[in-house]
């Protein structure tokens, strides 16, 4: 067995239902089913896995700099009550018992929340967010709230330490959600809630090798979320199957009082996704926005994942895809004037709390007139009505998240001095914030420098179930997702 930074075995003993388990840090890396199968049978104990996965943080954690704060004394405990419900046949589903993650930008009552800013350093909350609240329901053990940049928006504040993508220090860990996509991947937690505003679930699930799940705008309650900008901010999963991220989708999501832009759609049986298959199914394809400035790595991995899809049964379909220029363009100015809104009472009492990029689009935000923004809205409207026309005639989209190979931290910190970078980075993400269409990344190659590539499915408003059952079939019959950092 190789052993290295990421993959030591640190093993602990402890009592299962009959015998003696031996908990390693190989169970670390299993998918949340596979850990939650063990949970459920009480061959291995929720205490004995949340110790593991305790223990492997306090080793990696400070080379990865994934959490803003680990929860370990209420970690233990809640995991101490879990195994005497299960134990007393009280078992709540497939999240009962695991440890899982949580963005720094969710309320956890009575724990800071400080959404990666200094304004917000003293902030505890006297509640649990809605998708908290509902993980504590579903038996979910938190075992910490992770990293991410300033509130949420493109960099860190100068005074926090990045997270570190586990593959490789020398390589961006996406934003905003880099904490839980790095926690995800080294197994510091069996999956993690995250947040997308423009694409901060799909390059950090893409740059870890890791599943992110961004669903459609109001699916999940953004009650106790901090804001970035409201009409595009998306809660979602980040976890290391398609499967792992439907279920964690399906605890947190549905209405909720507190939140009227929740929607009242039914939440869909997303455990049942394995079941059926994809033969059928109607995905389609761009070929030219799918390869026009779109690196040759890339374009392998997109043709390699049609040609699994069609092998299981699923129909390409080549279709045109909108012009997505002006989305991208209208992207910033609309985060900006909804971050300035956010930030307004915040920003003009204590502006010298904030870094240079945050404190740069809320000021962009001030200067965009109502009509420039009323603008912008319109457009918005029309842009989602086209995307949302193609699924009349497909299930699914295939597309890239990102039209280049992995980048590295060097070229990342040029991306100030690069706007046309910039708007290729962005080009396969944020419209699908501006039109609120669900998205699921998956891994699905391995470039040449050994850094993970992702790839990404779109759906028709509230169809995440097909994106979670395409997503489950790609992986049952390829491999890319069960690759880690330190284990080839």
């Amino acid at each position: 067995m190789r052993k290295d930074r990421f993959s030591n075995v640190y093993a602990l003993a402890a009592i299962g239902k009959n015998c003696m388990t031996i908990v390693s840090d190989e169970f670390s890396l299993l998918t949340l089913t596979e850990i939650a199968d063990k949970i459920k049978s009480e061959s291995v104990s929720s205490l004995a896995v949340t110790e593991a996965q305790l223990r492997r943080i306090a080793r990696l954690e400070p080379d990865l700099h994934a959490y803003a704060q680990v929860m370990e004394t209420s970690a233990l405990e809640q995991a101490k009550a879990a195994d005497e419900e299960i134990a007393a046949g009280g078992h709540r589903g497939p999240l009962h018992g695991v440890p899982i993650a949580v963005k720094d930008l969710c309320w956890i009552e009575g724990v800071p929340t400080r959404a990666g800013t200094l304004v917000h350093s003293n902030f505890v909350p006297g509640e649990d967010a809605t998708v908290v609240r509902r993980l504590r329901q579903a038996g979910a053990i938190i075992v910490g709230k992770t990293q991410m940049t300033e509130g949420a928006y493109s960099d860190y504040h100068p005074a926090i330490t990045p997270s570190v993508n586990p593959w490789h220090a020398d390589y961006w860990a996406g934003i905003s959600s880099s904490g839980s996509a790095v926690a995800t991947a080294a197994g510091l937690c069996f999956g993690a809630i995250a947040s997308d505003t423009g694409g901060s679930i799909r390059w950090p699930a893409a740059a870890n090798g890791v599943t992110g799940l961004k669903p459609t705008w109001g699916r999940v309650s953004r009650h106790g979320v901090f804001d970035l900008a409201p009409s595009l901010d998306h809660i979602g999963t980040i976890a290391r199957s398609a499967m792992d991220a439907g279920i964690l989708l399906a605890a947190i999501a549905g209405r909720d009082p507190k939140d009227p832009t929740a929607v009242a759609q039914p939440v869909p049986d997303l455990a049942s996704a394995l079941q059926g298959g994809i033969g059928g199914l109607r995905i389609g394809f761009d070929p030219l926005w799918n390869s026009e400035d779109v690196e040759p790595q890339t374009r392998a991995a997109l043709a390699a994942a049609a040609d699994v899809f069609t092998a299981l049964g699923a129909h390409m379909v080549e279709i045109r895809f909108p012009d997505v220029s002006q989305a991208v363009a209208d992207w910033v100015p609309n985060c900006a004037v909804e971050a300035a809104a956010v930030h307004e009472r915040d920003f003009a009492a204590n502006r010298d709390l904030y870094g240079p990029i945050l404190a740069g689009v809320i000021e962009m935000g001030k200067a965009v007139s109502e009509a420039e923004y009323q603008q912008i809205l319109l457009r918005r409207a029309i842009f989602r009505r086209d995307v949302e026309a193609l699924f009349a005639s497909v299930d699914l989209i295939l597309t890239p998240v990102q039209p280049f190979a992995p980048l590295t931290l060097a070229t990342i910190a040029t991306l100030g001095e690069q706007p046309d970078l910039i708007a290729r980075l962005q080009r396969y993400t944020c419209p699908f914030d501006m039109s609120g269409h669900p998205a699921l990344t998956f891994p699905a190659g391995i470039a040449k420098d050994g850094m993970p590539i992702g790839l990404q499915l779109l759906a028709g408003q509230f169809q995440e179930l097909a994106l979670v059952r395409a997503g489950a079939a790609f992986q049952g019959h390829t491999a890319w997702h069960k690759r880690h950092p330190g284990k080839g």
